[in-house]
């Protein structure tokens, strides 16, 4: 049984689109870029997540018959995938040095995977999945949520001056333990409707 709100589904798309982690990810990849053009980049970027997360929206259901996948597979790989992103935001792997983009991003790696990236595929995907018939208030819970990716990621250096890199990185630790306990619950409900499938 779904359980999601659209203001529960808006903080779990907020999470996994990780926008305040993208921080750095953004500003490596648009060193190269004159600074007067960067936002439009941003919002460029963000749109193009946007569209891309809202055809899964609307062409997920498709895409698991295509796949003879079920919602309950889609449920606990979800929540493996959840595990799995938010253990790198609370343990990251050591930053590798990133040589400085020649060109202007376009898609990769902004749009695909630092916002639109498996995860939240699959996230959008798992609610439409548990509740079709609120398809409209998820495509809110997503508006909402790239609108404040394009908020923090246009503001990112504004806000990296503001609270310094030390508490940006906290902010996404803590962001990442909610996520875990998120995964948990989410593999712990779909573990609950598996366990007496396997039983017979």
């Amino acid at each position: 049984m779904n359980s999601y709100t659209f203001a529960s589904a808006t903080i779990l798309l907020l999470l996994i689109t990780d926008p305040f982690g993208n921080i750095p990810i953004f500003a490596n990849a648009l060193r190269g870029v004159a600074p007067e053009r960067r936002s439009r980049v941003i919002l460029r970027e963000v749109l193009i997540a946007f569209l891309l997360l809202l055809a899964f929206m609307f062409g997920g259901d498709a895409f698991l018959r295509l796949m003879g996948l079920s919602d309950l597979s889609l449920q606990i790989a979800g929540g493996v995938v959840l595990m799995l992103i938010a253990l790198r935001m609370i343990f990251p792997p050591p930053a590798a040095p990133q040589p400085m983009p020649l060109t202007e991003p376009l898609i990769v790696p902004l749009a695909i995977p630092a916002l639109a990236g498996p995860s939240a595929m699959a996230t959008v995907m798992l609610l439409v999945s548990q509740a079709p018939q609120r398809r409209m208030e998820w495509v809110a819970a997503l508006s909402v949520t790239m609108l404040v990716c394009a908020v923090v990621l246009v503001l990112a250096e504004r806000i990296q001056r503001v609270l310094g890199d030390r508490l940006v990185v906290a902010f996404e630790r803590l962001m990442g333990l909610i996520l875990v306990a998120i995964a948990v619950e989410m593999l712990i409900r779909g573990l609950k409707v598996l366990a007496p499938q396997l039983a017979r």
